[in-house]
């Protein structure tokens, strides 16, 4: 099971892991309700390097980002659940709009974005590629979201409308 840390201890372990001769592959999302495609697109992160640093949105960003009803979890057992997932070592929630900042503080070996973007549309491919980072494209196509999900436990729990009477 992987750690829920501070951004300062992150920076230690990242620290004392580097010292090791080990690498770092970033993945950042929301992960409001966890599913297949988020577990595909974080074990395929996972194998990009020995560790792998995941950043959780937090809630008034995924607010922003999702919509006034959003996060449904908060990021304390958002960031618990995907530290729960194998392959994950480190996670660490984050308030900023990008994660621009997380990664010039930390510097992984590689930033692993979906299939829902290319190399040429990851929002910080300038900043990774600046300190000398790679950007992977990594996980299954992009046929899974939490949106989606929802809207399937709605139907399930919402009566169907009746018909009215003739």
């Amino acid at each position: 099971m992987g750690d829920v840390l501070s951004r300062d201890a992150l920076v230690q372990r990242v620290t004392r892991d580097r010292e090791h001769g080990l690498t770092h592959a970033f993945a950042n999302g929301c992960f409001d309700l966890l599913h297949v495609g988020h577990v595909r697109y974080l074990q395929a992160a996972a194998e990009q390097a020995s560790r792998l640093i995941v950043a959780v949105n937090d809630d008034a960003s995924v607010s922003q980002l999702k919509g006034p009803n959003r996060p449904i979890l908060s990021a304390i057992d958002r960031a618990e659940l995907v530290a729960a997932l194998r392959g994950v070592a480190y996670v660490v929630i984050f308030p900023e709009p990008t994660v621009a900042p997380l990664l010039e503080l930390l510097r992984p070996d590689v930033h692993c974005k979906g299939t829902d973007y290319t190399e040429d549309t990851v929002p910080e491919r300038d900043t990774v590629r600046a300190y000398g980072g790679r950007v992977a494209i990594v996980g299954d196509p992009k046929d899974h979201s939490t949106r989606d999900l929802l809207s399937r436990i709605r139907t399930l729990i919402e009566p169907e409308p009746s018909e009215p009477p003739a």
